[in-house]
């Protein structure tokens, strides 16, 4: 008995009523790319340009009480050129109004989070694409050769409730569509001459 609750309330269990791929085909026509290749129905590839950006996007769950929430979340992976392990995270700055964008180091050396915070700070289109961008996660990781960025946007994402029962898919706009592309072009532009 313990063994079957144990796996009701698992967290690698999908929660009830997932539709899984649903939400990335809605973004993918949020999106409008023709690059927009699926893997697997939870994941996709993404090329834009002439093959200089490429991008995957998952869609994960999370549960709640008697709801769950499907994201997606856009990965970026850029060859760095050092060795080593760092975490970050980025936010908005700011209360009430965005004042700026924060780092905050999770986990590495002390010496990068200095070079990451003035490479953002010197490339101005990343910082106009960032400042208006409503991402809801975005993180920033260095391990062996390779930086690792993962954004989650607020848009995008769909909320399902049990009770009352709903379904409801939060779309990613046109204006913030052209801010997180820039974002993510401008993010492995700086991480490259790190």
């Amino acid at each position: 008995m313990l063994q079957k609750l144990s796996e009701l309330f698992s967290a690698q269990r999908a929660p009830a009523g997932y539709r899984p791929g649903v939400t990335l085909g809605h973004l993918q026509r949020n999106l409008g790319l023709a690059s927009f290749e699926r893997v697997t129905p939870t994941l996709a590839q993404v090329c834009l340009g002439d093959g200089g950006l490429q991008l995957e996007i998952t869609e994960r769950t999370e549960s709640q009480l008697l709801m769950h929430l499907v994201m997606t979340e856009f990965v970026l992976r850029v060859p760095a050129s050092r060795e080593g392990m760092a975490r970050f995270e980025l936010h908005h700055g700011g209360a009430v109004r965005r004042s700026g964008i924060r780092c905050r180091q999770r986990a590495g050396d002390a010496g990068l989070l200095a070079e990451l915070q003035a490479g953002l700070q010197a490339d101005n289109s990343l910082h106009q694409a960032l400042m208006p961008l409503d991402f809801k996660r975005l993180r920033i990781d260095l391990q062996e050769r390779q930086w690792c960025v993962r954004l989650e946007h607020m848009g995008g994402s769909e909320v399902v409730n049990r009770m009352p029962a709903f379904r409801r898919y939060i779309a990613l706009s046109g204006e913030q569509r052209n801010h997180l592309l820039a974002a993510l072009a401008g993010l492995q532009r700086v991480l490259l001459i790190l």
